[in-house]
C-alpha cells in the first residue's frame, strides 16, 4: 500500500539522516531493505522507530560474499541510499560504479554532511557544525544570548534526510524518461542552505539582520514568541498578520493600550508591547489562555512536551499517532485521498529477513546471514 508500493529501495545501515529517509520511503510503500551488518544492534527493534516497515538483512561487506550478496540484490532494486564519507562504499568495491554495472537504472543515494567534493567533504561533522557553516545556527537564538541549539532538526532530518528522500524520488522519476541511473549527492549543508533561502534573500534586502533576536521570525517581535503562564508552562503566539494581530490584542483587553494593528510591523514598536505581554501571561495557567483563545485566529497554541502531544485533541481526530507494538508513533507523512500508506510496522529483528531476501534475488543464503 502506499504510492511507492512496487519501488525497492536498498539502505545501507547507518545513523541519523539516511535512516530517515529510508523510513520516509518505507512509509509510502516502498520495500526498504536495510543492509546491517554481521553483529547485534545496540538498540532495541521495538525502540528502533526509523527502521519501521524495513525489511532486515546482514551481510559483512568486506569480505567477497557479502559484496556479491549485495550487488545482487542491487539487481533487483530501484535505489540505494548510504550514508558513509565519500569513498567508504568505492573501497568496498560497491560504489556506484561496481552498481551501475549490474544495474544501470539504479538511483544511488548518498548521504553526507559536506558532500561528495569540496575541501571539506572529507572532515567528520554532526548537524551542529553543518547548519553554523550554512548560517542557521547563527540565526537562532535570542538577542544578547548565544545560539540556540534546535535539536538536530534542521541538518540531520530536515536538510539531511528530507532532501535525500525528495532527491532520491526525482531521480526515479527521471529514470522513468531516461532509462538511466544516475547518483544523487544530498549533503546536508546544501539542504541547510535551502531551507535558508528566504533568510539569505531578507538579508540581501536588508529586510533582516545577522543580529541575532532582532527579527521579525527570531523572538525579536513580542507577537511572534512564547511567553511563560502562572504554572510555569509556556503558550505561543505568531500574530504577524493585522487581522490575528487584532484579534490577540482584543482577547487579550487590549486595545487601545498596545500599537495599533499595521503599526504593530514596525520594527521600533515591537517592544513596546512585550513587558505587557509577559505580565499578562503570567497571570493565568497555560489551560486557562487555552480556553481564553479557543477558536480564535490570533494564531495561539500552547507549547506541549513530547510527552503530550499524543493526547491532544487536534491529533486524536486526527489520528497522528498510532500504537505499533507498545510504541506511539507518527504516522506517515503527507497524506494521501487514494493510496493511502498502511499504519507503519514495527522494525524488525536484526537479520530477519536475510534469507528470504536473498533467496528472492537468487543468492543461496549463507552462514553469516542465517
Amino acid at each position: 500500500m502506499g504510492p511507492l508500493d512496487g519501488i525497492r529501495i536498498i539502505e545501507i545501515e547507518g545513523i541519523g539522516p539516511c535512516p530517515f529517509a529510508g523510513m520516509l520511503l518505507a512509509d509510502l510503500g516502498a520495500d526498504v531493505i536495510r543492509v546491517g551488518r554481521p553483529e547485534p544492534s545496540f538498540l532495541q527493534a521495538s525502540f528502533d522507530v526509523m527502521s519501521r516497515g524495513k525489511r532486515s538483512i546482514t551481510l559483512d561487506l568486506k569480505k567477497p560474499e557479502g559484496k556479491h550478496a549485495l550487488l545482487k540484490v542491487v539487481e533487483t532494486a530501484d535505489a540505494l541510499i548510504e550514508g558513509f564519507r565519500p569513498g567508504v562504499m568505492e573501497r568496498l568495491g560497491i560504489g556506484p560504479e561496481a552498481c551501475f554495472e549490474v544495474n544501470p537504472r539504479l538511483v544511488f543515494g548518498r548521504m553526507t554532511g559536506w558532500g561528495q567534493e569540496g575541501p571539506l567533504a572529507p572532515r567528520a561533522g554532526h548537524d551542529i557544525n553543518y547548519i553554523a557553516l550554512a548560517g542557521a545556527l547563527h540565526a537562532i537564538g535570542r538577542k544578547g544570548e548565544r545560539p540556540t541549539v534546535p535539536l538536530n532538526l534542521v541538518g540531520d532530518f530536515g536538510g539531511g534526510g528530507l532532501l535525500l528522500a525528495f532527491g532520491v524520488l526525482a531521480a526515479l522519476l527521471e529514470t522513468q524518461k531516461s532509462g538511466k541511473g544516475q547518483v544523487v549527492d544530498a549533503a546536508m549543508v546544501d539542504g541547510v542552505a535551502a531551507l535558508m533561502a528566504s533568510v539569505y534573500a531578507g538579508m540581501q534586502q536588508g529586510f533582516w539582520t545577522d543580529k541575532r533576536g532582532e527579527n521579525l521570525l527570531d523572538s525579536g517581535a513580542a507577537f511572534y514568541d512564547v511567553y511563560e503562564t502562572s504554572d510555569g508552562k509556556y503558550v505561543s503566539i505568531g500574530s504577524l498578520e493585522p487581522q490575528f494581530y487584532k484579534e490577540l490584542i482584543e482577547r487579550l483587553g487590549l486595545q487601545g493600550k498596545a500599537p495599533a494593528p499595521g503599526e504593530h510591523l514596525n520594527p521600533a514598536k515591537w517592544n513596546e508591547l512585550r513587558p505587557t505581554l509577559e505580565a499578562l501571561f503570567r497571570e493565568k495557567t497555560r489551560d486557562e489562555w487555552c480556553e481564553v483563545f479557543e477558536g480564535s485566529d490570533a494564531c495561539f497554541a500552547p507549547v506541549l512536551a513530547a510527552a503530550e502531544v499524543f493526547e491532544h485533541e487536534h491529533h486524536v481526530a486526527r489520528r497522528s499517532f498510532v500504537d505499533v507494538g507498545g510504541i506511539k508513533h507518527a504516522v506517515p507523512a503527507p497524506r494521501f485521498s487514494r493510496t493511502k500508506p498502511a499504519d507503519p510496522k514495527p522494525a524488525k529483528e536484526r537479520g530477519a529477513d536475510t534469507e528470504e531476501v536473498l533467496r528472492e534475488c537468487g543468492v543461496t543464503p549463507f552462514a553469516e546471514g542465517k
